[in-house]
């Protein structure tokens, strides 16, 4: 059940992300839907591979590369989602780094209460 929440609230806020950012684009609820769930998929299965792939670079820039396969997360998750649209590398980073802080955001009141 908390699973489903958490996913739904991430819906919630790739929608709200969606209506702020101009580069990104999300065809409905369902979609979006979709799209938290994959991105979910692709962090907990790419994700960790990417980070052991560029660990010499992630180590270098101070673990800012990071941002980076973030990025290429977001834009797998456009590649693969049909309805979910995302401009450019520069969006997808903009837009992972907001789907991180408000998801650490709401999660974090989440537990408190």
């Amino acid at each position: 059940m908390r699973v489903l929440l958490r996913l739904i609230i991430s819906a919630i806020i790739v929608v709200v992300l969606s209506n702020i950012l101009p580069g990104v684009d999300v065809d409905s609820f369902l979609i979006a839907v979709i799209a938290a769930a994959v991105i979910s998929m692709l962090n907990l299965f790419v994700k960790p591979i990417l980070v052991i792939l560029t660990l010499p670079v992630t180590i270098v820039t101070f673990g800012l590369f990071v941002l980076v396969i973030n990025a290429i997360i977001i834009l797998l998750g456009d590649w693969l989602i049909a309805g979910f649209q995302v401009d450019g590398f520069w969006w997808a980073m903009l837009f992972s780094v907001l789907l991180s802080l408000f998801q650490s955001i709401v999660f974090q009141l989440g537990e408190k209460s």
